[in-house]
């Protein structure tokens, strides 16, 4: 299994209801076994610069990329990116055995 950790940013706080707003038409994809999107509760004490999580688990490469090329994807990058200023990406292999 892969996990999907995308991390934005907003240029303006208010602008944050929109980012999440943009970043749901996300959940219409069919690819994900699990897809979150949430506001960051800002409560680590050192930083707290992130203010939108995108969190997803897939099966494989396959259904990644595929949700990667799903009309859907394109159109959260189309409504997010004007309004985010950064966005921090990570995906990693879940181990097989912990």
């Amino acid at each position: 299994m892969i996990r999907h950790i995308v991390l934005f940013s907003a240029k303006d706080d208010a602008n944050i209801g929109q980012i999440i707003a943009g970043l749901s038409v996300l959940t219409q994809i069919p690819h994900a076994n699990r897809l979150e999107i949430a506001r960051n509760r800002k409560s680590d004490q050192i930083g707290n610069d992130i203010d939108v999580i995108v969190y997803g688990e897939f099966e494989n490469e396959t259904e990644l990329a595929a949700y990667k090329a799903h009309d859907r994807y394109q159109e959260a990058i189309r409504r997010v990116r004007p309004l985010r200023e950064l966005r921090f990406a990570a995906d990693y292999d879940v181990p097989t055995d912990t």
